[in-house]
C-alpha cells in the first residue's frame, strides 16, 4: 500500500503542509524549514500525502510511523470478511439422515457468515413433476436447517431443477422472515 514513502532529504517539493509530532497543524513552510524543524526535535520529516497540494508532511519517528501503518493495515485485513456462496445439492430420493447432515453443514456455513445456494437436483422424469410438490420438498429441507437465515433469492426453476439462495439472518430467528413467507405464498 505505502511502498515509496519519502522521508527527510528525499522530499523534493519546494514547500509542504506540516503536521507536528503531536498532530498539530504547523502550516505551510518550505521543505528545508520543515526538515530543520524535524532535526531540531530529533525526528524525521515524512511525506504522508504526496498528492495533496501542497503535499502533507508529518514530523514523527519513522520507525513509529511504519509500525502504525502496519498496525492499521492489519486491522483492516482482520475486519475484511470474504463471503462465499456455498452450494448444497439435494435430490428427491435423499434419505432423512443425509438431509439432516446436509442441513447441519448448511447451518455451519451460515454460522460462518457465508451464503448458501441449495439446489434440488432433478433428472429424468422428475423434471416434469408438479412445481408445487417440488417446492414443498425444498421447503421441507429449508425447515430443518438449524441456523437462522433469510431468503436472498426465492425458490425458482433452474436448468437442473429448483434452486434457492439463503443468507445468515442477524435477528436470530430460525427460518425465513415473515415478509418473505408471505411473498412466497403469493407466488
Amino acid at each position: 500500500m505505502h511502498d515509496e514513502v519519502r522521508i527527510n532529504e528525499s522530499i523534493r517539493v519546494p514547500e509542504v503542509r506540516v503536521v507536528g509530532h503531536d498532530g498539530e497543524n504547523l502550516g505551510i513552510m518550505t521543505t528545508k524549514e520543515a526538515f530543520a524543524k524535524a532535526q531540531e526535535l530529533g525526528l524525521d520529516l515524512i511525506e504522508v500525502s504526496p498528492k495533496a497540494r501542497p503535499p502533507v508532511a508529518r514530523i514523527t519517528d519513522y520507525g513509529k510511523y511504519k509500525y502504525d501503518l502496519k498496525k492499521k493495515e492489519k486491522e483492516i485485513k482482520a475486519k475484511a470478511h470474504v463471503t462465499e456462496t456455498k452450494v448444497a445439492q439435494v435430490k428427491i430420493g435423499t434419505s432423512e439422515g443425509d438431509l439432516t447432515r446436509k442441513a447441519k453443514k448448511v447451518g455451519e456455513w451460515l454460522g460462518q457468515g457465508h451464503r448458501a445456494k441449495i439446489d434440488l437436483f432433478l433428472w429424468g422424469r422428475y423434471k416434469y413433476m408438479e412445481f408445487s410438490f417440488l417446492k414443498e420438498r425444498l421447503e421441507k429441507f429449508l425447515a430443518i436447517i438449524p441456523e437462522s437465515y433469510k431468503i436472498a433469492d426465492a425458490i425458482k426453476k433452474s436448468p437442473k431443477g429448483l434452486t434457492v439462495v439463503i443468507e445468515p439472518d442477524k435477528s436470530g430467528k430460525k427460518g425465513p422472515k415473515k415478509s418473505e413467507e408471505k411473498e412466497h405464498e403469493n407466488k
